[in-house]
């Protein structure tokens, strides 16, 4: 994906969102409601932490609709932080952090100690369920009284299984068609990175940091809301749900 002026980072971007929107076709209703969560709660002018920011997806979409908002992008993906740059470069209200979220020094790399919101998307069952609880602990220190957190990701409620298992089969049965009629999954994407002149070093790199796929956990909803209230939060529930997909709000 290139062009004779180099990389053509929009056109990753959107494949990215394709390959995301295989797996969860509601994806955008997801930020519409994130964003609105933000405008309620924060307004319309908030400085954002972006964790886990991957290619700045929700970046791009918080500044979309809030041109006065200002985004810190934290991530390790070598490859995705260098498609989140290249979109990005020279707007002076983004600025990305490479870091580890397991390593307990990540918030100093930050160039802010408080936050109006941090925001998360389909990333952090990366991690398993003691790191993730610790994560939120760091968390609840930089988000400033009356601030947010808003985590979206695929939570399992292991009370509902046959629930589960109809939901999963349904959606995968619709994501087999739609890769007979051309879809781009993971795997495939990334060995189309790996293609790429300019991403191919820093894909590499990231398969030495992560490997072919997460090994993290999923837990519940209430899970994450109990654990965040333990953490520091005042008030934390569910603010958006599809059949496989929970949007988590977490107030200071």
């Amino acid at each position: 994906m290139t062009t004779s002026t180099g990389t053509d980072w929009q056109a990753w971007q959107e494949s990215w969102d394709r390959q995301q929107e295989w797996y969860m076709p509601d994806r955008e209703d997801r930020f519409r409601v994130m964003l609105d969560m933000v405008e309620a709660l924060v307004g319309t002018a908030p400085r954002v932490l972006d964790l886990a920011c991957g290619t700045g997806t929700i970046t791009a979409r918080l500044l979309a609709r809030f041109p006065d908002a200002t985004s810190t992008g934290v991530d390790l993906d070598p490859a995705l932080l260098t498609i989140a740059r290249g979109t990005f470069e020279g707007d002076a209200r983004v600025t990305f952090v490479a870091a580890d979220l397991k390593d307990p020094r990540w918030p100093a790399r930050l160039p802010h100690d408080s936050y109006d919101a941090v925001l998360t998307a389909t990333a952090l069952h990366w991690l398993h369920s003691e790191p993730l609880a610790a994560l939120y602990g760091q968390v609840a220190e930089l988000v400033r009284d009356g601030g947010v957190l808003m985590n979206a990701d695929h939570m399992i409620d292991e009370t509902t299984p046959r629930i589960n298992a109809a939901e999963r089969a349904h959606r995968h049965a619709a994501m087999e068609q739609a890769r007979r009629d051309g879809a781009v999954d993971w795997a495939e994407w990334w060995r189309l990175a790996a293609q790429d002149p300019v991403l191919a070093e820093p894909t590499a790199r990231r398969y030495e940091i992560y490997g072919e796929h997460a090994d993290g956990d999923m837990p519940s909803a209430a899970w994450h809301a109990r654990v965040l209230r333990e953490k520091g939060f005042a008030e934390a529930r569910p603010v958006w749900c599809s059949p496989s997909d929970t949007l988590l709000l977490a107030l200071k």
